[in-house]
């Protein structure tokens, strides 16, 4: 077992910019940004010290609404610098979510950029709180949000009542440096850093604590797994505000002095672009990104050939989208990670000389420091190899809990620190995971347990299909029927009963989708999780299922 770092998430920076101070930390190359390890530094000193101008504490809660900007990853480090939490908002979220994360985090200060999509950011804290308008430049009074103070604009002209991001680095000339060393002299490695929210896939979603140890422990074992160095050059299109983005990404470059490359909102275009501009070796991304990557009709133009590495995550893998990414992409050391923001993300991952085999169907096995075991979800039995059960996990990784949600937080992290992760697994003599399914996604259909995974997998061979998802929808005579949302590729058409007679005689006809429909795009987060529930509620309602699911429900 190698040994944990021990640095704090500023800690590790200072580490890194003294022994790599000329490699380059952060490049935005259509913005003409570009930061060594030393200039990089350097500002997050300067931003550390216009928060603390402002009057933020070792333990405030800030709260961050924006694409993958530069100020971003500065905001990550300036706060870790003098033990500030850094609270993730969710891009795709609108008024009431946004309501929620400030309420529920407590956060005193929120920066935010103009908007994203179709939503103006700007007018929904107008919304959310009207008093942002008039404060000028003093201290928010809100009763609706009692703790949030200051409302920080990331962009060119700042809105009314908002203070602009800039300001931060001249309000940093009324702090010593010395201060700032004082204040970073207090920090401990296991304080809480980072707070992300779930997804919110099921219910609302919760808080989840991480410390400066868990993301860079986790960050390292990351870069470890892909053999990063100080060489690598890391494309993130994924979002920042989800793990994958500020750990599997940034903390996996940083604690690797390689350099992070992110492309701000994703355009599948805009990643093959700039992997040939920066000469990239690794990207990052969620199995949608890829094959819409794979798919664009410039794909052939762009020069891949410095790619070597990158993960796959945030949903199941197929295996025809992986062996593509493989050939295609040049990414013939891709690797698949598995785990969830629990644990600080990553629980497994493939390894870049794992043979193919491996690489194309599991989620690898157990990172450095962490220990897995797969339980019975009736007895909490540990199994042996080949048998499903639930996933657990225990370690550095698992977080500090849920913020403000104790009884959440006892009915995932048991009185052994083994964190339930609510996924069914099968784990070989080696180590090696596979995901079955969501203990909750499992379809029961007449008695007969069926683990949508599976199916996907089969239709994923299917020569049309360019993506699918299989959920259960209630059925009075089976209690659940399998239903299917396939995504052909483009130009092609078949039948609902092409794709069922292309599984008759090759999976169990209990297996074979009572219904399929033919989408254009699934409902999901912004971090890439299609939402099996939403496109469940459509069925029953374009199904005309509503009094079966009140069956099912009663």
């Amino acid at each position: 077992m190698s040994e944990a770092l021990n640095f704090t998430v500023g800690g590790l920076l200072e580490d890194m910019a003294q022994r790599f101070p000329e490699n380059d930390a952060l490049v935005y190359p259509d913005r003409g940004l570009r930061l060594s390890y030393a200039q990089f530094n350097s500002q997050c000193d300067r931003i550390a010290r216009g928060l603390l101008a402002m009057g933020v504490k070792k333990g405030d809660h800030l709260s961050i609404w924006a694409t993958n900007v530069p100020e971003w990853v500065l905001l990550q480090f300036a706060s870790a610098k003098i033990g500030a939490v850094l609270v993730t908002v969710n891009t795709s979220y609108k008024s009431a979510e946004l309501e929620y994360i400030l309420n529920q985090s407590d956060s005193s200060m929120l920066f935010l950029v103009q908007g994203f999509k179709d939503t103006d950011y700007v007018e929904t804290v107008y919304e959310v709180v009207p008093e942002v308008k008039s404060c000028q430049g003093a201290a928010l009074a809100s009763e609706k949000l009692p703790y949030l103070k200051r409302v920080v604009f990331i962009g060119g002209q700042t809105p009314t009542g908002m203070i602009n991001f800039a300001e931060l680095e001249t309000l940093a000339e009324q702090v010593p440096e010395q201060q700032l060393a004082e204040v970073k002299a207090t920090l401990d490695e296991h304080d809480v850093i980072n707070m992300q929210y779930t997804s919110g896939t099921t219910g609302f979603p919760k808080g989840v604590m991480l410390t400066h140890h868990n993301i860079v422990n986790n960050g390292f074992n990351i870069g470890e797994c892909m053999k990063f160095t100080e060489q690598d050059r890391l494309c993130i299109p994924v979002p920042f505000f989800h793990c994958f983005g500020c750990v599997l990404g940034v903390m996996a470059c940083v604690t690797h002095a390689s350099t992070m490359v992110p492309v701000e909102t994703f355009i599948p275009e805009q990643v093959l672009k700039t992997i040939e501009a920066e000469k990239c070796t690794a990207v990052h991304g969620v199995p949608t990104m890829f094959i819409a990557e794979l798919e664009h009709p410039n794909f052939e133009k762009y020069d891949l050939s410095t790619l070597r590495s990158g993960i796959m995550a945030g949903s199941p893998c197929p295996i025809e989208v992986m062996k593509r990414v493989i050939r295609d992409m040049n990414c013939s050391e891709i690797t698949i990670a598995y785990g969830q923001t629990e644990a600080s993300p990553v629980i497994t991952q493939t390894r870049t000389d794992d043979p193919i085999e491996l690489r194309v169907a599991t989620v690898g096995r157990a990172l450095p420091n962490v220990e897995v075991k797969i339980v019975d979800i009736e007895t909490g039995a540990t199994l042996p190899p080949g048998k499903q059960g639930e996933l657990c996990t225990r370690g550095y990784l698992v977080m500090k809990g849920y913020y403000k949600m104790p009884e959440a937080t006892a009915a995932a992290i048991d009185a052994e620190n083994w964190l339930h992760t609510g996924d069914l697994a099968v784990m070989d003599e080696n180590g090696y995971c596979k995901i079955t399914g969501r203990i909750k996604n499992m379809i029961i259909r007449g008695g007969e347990n069926i683990y949508p995974r599976e199916i996907e997998e089969f239709l994923y061979t299917h020569p049309a299909v360019s993506d699918v998802q299989v959920y259960g929808v209630p059925d009075r005579k089976f209690g659940e029927q399998v239903m299917a949302a396939v995504k052909l590729k483009e130009g092609v058409t078949v039948a609902e009963d092409d794709i069922k007679e292309f599984c008759k005689g090759r999976i169990a006809n209990y297996k074979i989708p009572r219904y399929v429909k033919f989408v254009d795009e699934y409902p999901m987060t912004a971090s890439g999780k299609i939402q099996k529930f939403k496109l469940r509620e459509m069925a029953i309602r374009d199904l005309q299922l509503e009094d079966d699911a009140r069956i099912e429900t009663a």
